[in-house]
Formats: structure tokens, sequence, C-alpha cells
């Protein structure tokens, strides 16, 4: 019996997609962050980041995942994650290359801590998309962004 409760329970499991969060360092705002994207595509670069381990639970990550952009200790933007490849860089070590989605999706801020590397990011502790059009984007970002530690936003 316990058997078939547990097969029942894992069946009824609503999959969710995993997500990963990173520190964009040296971007102060998400505008810069989508200008130095749209310079790199401009020039038919694909938009990629280059990371030193491959996510373990790529399946999951690669099913709908996006990565979640941690600008100036606030989680802003997210980018859908298109694929991974494992790449060398030129001293001759593997990495991972993330694979982004052009779009840039704004996020409802939230506070995070600095870390090394990238987390994983489970979807139902991730941010929402910020609404289209909201207050935050009559604002520039940075602006908004002083404004949602006054709590005015």
């Amino acid at each position: 019996m316990a058997q078939k409760c547990s097969t029942i329970f894992a069946l009824n499991r609503v999959k969710m997609p995993l997500h990963l969060l990173k520190l964009c360092v040296g971007v102060d705002d998400v505008d810069q962050l989508r200008k130095s994207q749209d310079a790199r595509t401009k020039r038919g670069e694909r938009l990629v980041h280059v990371t030193r381990n491959r996510p373990r639970r790529d399946a999951e990550v690669l099913d709908g995942g996006s990565l979640y952009w941690v600008i100036r200790r606030i989680v802003a933007v997210r980018q859908q994650i298109i694929g991974l490849e494992e790449v060398n860089s030129a001293d001759g070590i593997r990495r991972c290359a993330i694979i982004l989605h052009p779009d840039l999706m704004l996020t409802m801020p939230q506070p995070r801590r600095p870390h090394q590397g990238w987390r994983y990011l489970e979807d139902d502790v991730a941010p929402a998309d910020a609404p289209k059009g909201g207050p935050a984007a009559d604002f520039p970002s940075d602006m908004a962004a002083e404004l949602r530690e006054l709590g005015l936003l």
C-alpha cells in the first residue's frame, strides 16, 4: 500500500522549471545590461554566459528555466536559458556556456546577498515578473531601485 501511495504522489506532482541565480558583476542597472547585450547581438554574437561548472540538474534547467540576474544586491531581471554547451576556455579548461534568450524580463525586486558562482533557484521562490508598463517602467532603473528601497514603489 505504501508503494502505491508514493507512486500516486509522484504522478500528481507538478513539474516546475529550475532556475539559476547569478550575480551580474560590473553592471549597475538593467539598462547597462541591456545595452551591453544589445551591442553583442548587433555584432552577431550569441548571448552566452560562461561559467566553471555545468548544472548537474541540467534537464530541469533546460525545461523552462531562466537565469535570474542579481544587480546591486537585487534580483532585477531574468533571461530564459535556451541551451547549455561545453566549451574550452583559452587555457584549455572545460567550461559551461549558458546560452540565453535575448529578451530581458524585469522581475519584482528581491534582495539577495552576494555569493560566488551560480545557485539553483526553485520556481516557487523565484521572483515574479514585473507587470509590463508598471510604475517602475516610467523611471530610469537606478531611480526605480532607490524608490523601491524607500518603499515608494
